[in-house]
């Protein structure tokens, strides 16, 4: 095997041995020809002489094995790093006070209530990598400036906390009362929650995983808004800190392709690689840092690794044979980890006594000094460098993977220890231990207290903090609503809708659609409308939009489509309106997140569509649209296709009676399933509104349908009765008849329920109301809200619910068909005057044409119809012959099988 040359192997850092008879000596020659050229000509040169090199070989038929991988060592090397421009002594206290008091603040914490709960450990890891952008990078919002945008480790809250109290943002007693925010005045949210902080947090980050994804979208959305002329081209970044075990989130690296693909150099990454997850190593048997690397750089994204301290310097420097960066290469993660908590002793043995020559390396050094090699990530100057590096490359996004122990400076309390994640309290010791380490000017009573520090007003720490924010534009993290209100009523854009069709058939899609057509053409609100859709464009008719508005493409278009000779090409163009996201409803909806937080991240009141397959929304990205509740995202939601029965042929997967009872769990969400084209503009009108000119914090989720019927004119003055959730639409013939119903129907379901009326009265003289139940949600929570206020004030005049109202004087059996499941309509039964017998379409979806799909589900205008006579009969008002006959003639199967288990 002696011509054996290459041996691929399964270790971490992919070895290639050496071959048989080729002598270090030649391999140093090598080397040291390499340092001649980059002495001589640079990197760049060298950088050209190694790819030639490399397909010299590919030519000659030399097999090399791929990575993505670069040595375990730092990027930067050290005679590149970029002088560090601050008072590092100064920064150290600093840090380390805020360090003490995010300690302090989880400990007070759980003492005063046992196991409220609280993270130390991921701050005190990731402590140098924040306090580095505060003082050097992170630029704060402004008149003048836009800032940058940071999404920060959810876990690290309560070092920004921390941070914000040296700063005289945050009180004592905020602080005292964290995690505890009903406490008279006030708390702290346990992570960042733009909800409960509105003037604080801008962006929800602890769901994990979805701020990476968020963070791609929002920097994509930002060169979106510079393309169109609606903000100035400015050098604004985005960074977005993540832990390294949050990449398994599949969110978190769902999108990096993106990134690259648009080159966004406005974005950065930095992911904090403590090696540790909640429960052990994020990778034991492996290397994350290369794992990450990896990916990134198969991305093609420009990364950066910050490893090693500067006391590893002069031990690599003197390693001429580069035995230590292979050394380094050879460790697997759950080795790192027991390093890191283990003796210099242990370390020289373990780690340098794998070859004397490594030993020799550090013999001049005591085994305190090897305990305490620092690493990359807690080193600034080493940060500082790879932040200048990601700030200044151009032409794609950047990640820096920092190296640090998670835990750092609790000791043994749980530095770098599977346990630390979970770590609330700390005994006298190790407050003292911790004390010392950093600096913190107390003795040893008052340590053991664990009080908040914070020094004179007119201390040269306050001061140089202070000076450090001015100078990059005021604090952050900060949220403030700087966008101007719309000024239009907008009367005119929506009038035509409130005619209806004229006869011609059109489906809700299609009005939806006409619609935004004429938005896209208002002078005030055209050019902040952002259309979005996840590859579906056709399938909902937009269509006809490409040509007018175009898609939005950062390159224009660069090819000629194939057809380019139709009217409704495929048309992209820098300044296109629409994002057309490809097959993603979590990247579409984090545009609509970045779209519908414009205006208080630029100032800007863009007003996202987002239209997409219903099933494919709440079942499939809900935890997306919850954090855009919590940042009070504006804007609409649209379920597309929507219903269990509506669309036609789909089946299991795709057909949607889920989404508008799921929709209940979002507080600050308006729902509504509109049959008619009036209803959905009086909805989009009256949302606008109060988004857009009156400021709310709330956003509206939408059905839409691809059903087409001729859509009626508006009846009446109706419009608060269709914000509300309810309003008869179509009265009996014959109120005098001494069989009544009430009849309620939403969505497509509507039209089937205004058949049944028909049936009734012409069949078996029922004479029916139908009402249109536009929202269950607005129903329910105004019912829940009137129980509560009555509850409350009981001496007070008893208030009663809009439906309650609503039926006062309507006589007869109550019935409700929805497309959605029965529990829609039965959560509002509690205050209607009698008893609901409830329709729905519970189970799973089939294959099948509407007609069918409605017998199935047992929702039809026959369904309705024998639900309305079986409660006459039940109320003793019809013979139960009349119900059987009915079955009979309505062709209706009484052995069918259950669509609940079917």
């Amino acid at each position: 095997m002696d011509n054996e040359t290459y041996t691929h192997t399964d270790s971490p850092s992919e070895v290639i041995s050496v071959p048989h008879g080729l002598e270090d000596t030649q391999i140093q020659e090598w080397l040291e020809s390499l340092d001649s050229v980059l002495e001589s000509s640079g990197p760049e040169v060298a950088a050209e002489i190694l790819e030639r090199l490399r397909a010299h070989a590919t030519v000659a038929g030399i097999d090399l094995p791929f990575s993505a991988n670069t040595p375990y060592a730092n990027t930067i090397p050290a005679r590149l790093e970029p002088l560090f421009p601050g008072d590092q002594e100064l920064e150290r206290r600093i840090k380390s006070l805020i360090r003490w008091n995010a300690l302090a603040m989880v400990v007070r914490a759980n003492r005063v209530e046992h196991n409220i709960g609280g993270h130390i450990s991921t701050y005190a890891s990731a402590a140098t990598l924040y306090e580095v952008g505060f003082n050097h990078f992170f630029r704060g919002r402004s008149e003048e400036f836009e800032g940058d945008t940071v999404y920060f480790q959810g876990h690290a809250a309560p070092g920004m906390y921390a941070r914000a109290f040296l700063e005289g943002r945050i009180s004592p007693q905020k602080l005292e009362n964290f995690r505890r925010e009903l406490k008279p005045g006030g708390g702290l949210s346990s992570y960042p929650h733009p909800w409960l902080m509105p003037d604080f947090w801008e962006y929800p980050t602890v769901s994990m995983g979805l701020s990476p994804l968020m963070a791609i979208y929002q920097a994509r959305f930002n060169r979106y808004l510079e393309d169109r002329g609606l903000k100035p081209v400015t050098d604004a970044k985005v960074w977005a800190f993540l832990g390294d075990g949050e990449t398994d989130e599949p969110e978190s690296l769902g999108a990096i392709t993106l990134a690259s693909r648009e080159k966004l150099d406005n974005l950065i990454f930095v992911v904090n690689c403590n090696l540790q997850r909640l429960d052990g190593p994020v990778r034991g048997n492996g290397q994350i840092i290369q794992e990450l690397e990896s990916a990134f750089r198969g991305a093609r994204w420009n990364v950066i690794k910050v490893l090693w301290g500067s006391e590893w310097d002069p031990i690599l420097e003197r390693d001429t044979e580069g035995l230590l960066v292979k050394r380094m290469g050879e460790l697997v993660d759950g080795e790192y980890q027991k390093l890191v908590v283990s003796s210099g002793a242990y370390v020289r043995e373990h780690f340098f006594g794998s070859d004397p020559r490594l030993l020799a390396l550090v013999e001049p050094l005591p085994d305190e000094a090897l305990r305490r090699l620092r690493l990359g990530g807690h080193d600034p100057r080493k940060v500082y460098a790879a932040y200048k590096a990601a700030v200044d490359h151009r032409g794609g996004p950047t990640v820096i993977l920092a190296r640090t122990i998670k835990g750092y400076g609790l000791g043994e309390a749980g530095e770098g220890k599977n346990v630390t994640h979970q770590q609330k309290k700390l005994n006298e010791d190790e407050l003292k231990e911790f004390r010392s380490r950093f600096g913190i000017p107390l003795n040893d009573n008052d340590c053991v207290e664990v009080p908040f520090y914070r020094p004179a007003e007119d201390s040269i720490e306050l001061q140089y903090l202070r000076a450090r924010r001015e100078a990059l534009g005021g604090y952050t993290p900060k949220r403030s609503v700087r966008s101007k209100p719309l000024v239009a009523d907008h009367d005119e854009l929506f009038r035509e809708f409130f005619d209806g069709s004229e006869g011609r058939e059109v489906s809700t899609t299609m009005a939806f659609v006409g619609m935004l057509r004429k938005m896209l053409k208002d002078p005030e609100i055209g050019k902040l409308v952002v259309p979005i859709v996840p590859d579906e464009a056709r399938t909902f008719g937009m269509e006809s939009l490409f040509r007018t508005v175009g898609i939005y493409s950062s390159v224009g278009q660069k090819y000629e489509p194939v057809d380019v000779n139709t009217l409704l090409y495929y048309k992209e163009a820098k300044d296109g309106q629409i994002l057309e996201e490809g097959i993603t409803e979590a990247g579409s909806m984090a545009s609509f997140i970045a779209a519908g937080s414009a205006y208080a991240t630029h100032g800007i009141n863009t007003i996202p569509f987002f239209i997409y397959y219903s099933m494919f929304g709440f079942q499939r990205i809900a935890d997306f649209i919850w954090a855009a509740a919590d940042m009070r995202t504006r804007g609409f939601l649209l379920g597309g296709t929507s219903g269990r029965t509506t669309l036609s042929g789909e089946g299991l997967q795709h057909q949607d009676g889920n989404s508008h009872v799921l929709a209940l769990s979002v507080p600050n969400l308006y729902a509504y399933d509109p049959a008619f084209a009036y209803e959905m503009a009086v909805i989009l009108q009256d949302g606008i509104r109060r988004m857009y000119k009156d400021g709310e914090s709330i956003f509206y989720y939408i059905t839409v349908m691809n059903e087409p019927y001729a859509m009626p004119a508006m009846p009446g003055d109706v419009k608060d009765g269709i914000l509300k959730g309810m309003y008869r639409y179509r009265k009996a013939t014959n109120p005098k008849s001494k069989l009544r119903a009430q009849l309620f129907g939403s969505g497509a379901i509507l039209n089937e329920v205004l058949r049944a009326q028909e049936i009734l009265e012409t069949k078996y003289g029922v004479a029916a109301d139908v009402w249109s139940v536009t929202s269950y949600k607005s129903l329910y929570n105004d019912g829940n809200e009137v129980e509560r206020l009555n509850r409350l004030h009981p001496g007070d005049k008893p208030r009663v619910p809009y439906v309650t109202e609503c039926l006062a004087d309507a006589p007869g059996v109550l019935v409700a068909a929805s497309d959605y499941l029965k529990t829609l309509p039965n959560m509002i039964s509690k205050w209607m005057p009698r008893r609901l017998a409830s329709l729905g379409t519970d189970g799973f979806g089939r294959s099948e044409g509407r007609a069918s799909l409605r017998d199935f589900f047992e929702v039809d205008a026959r369904f309705i119809t024998l639900a309305t006579l079986h409660e006459l009969y039940s109320d003793g008002k019809i013979e139960k012959s009349v119900v059987d006959k009915a079955i009979k003639d309505l062709g209706i199967n009484s052995e069918k099988p259950n669509p609940v288990i079917s």
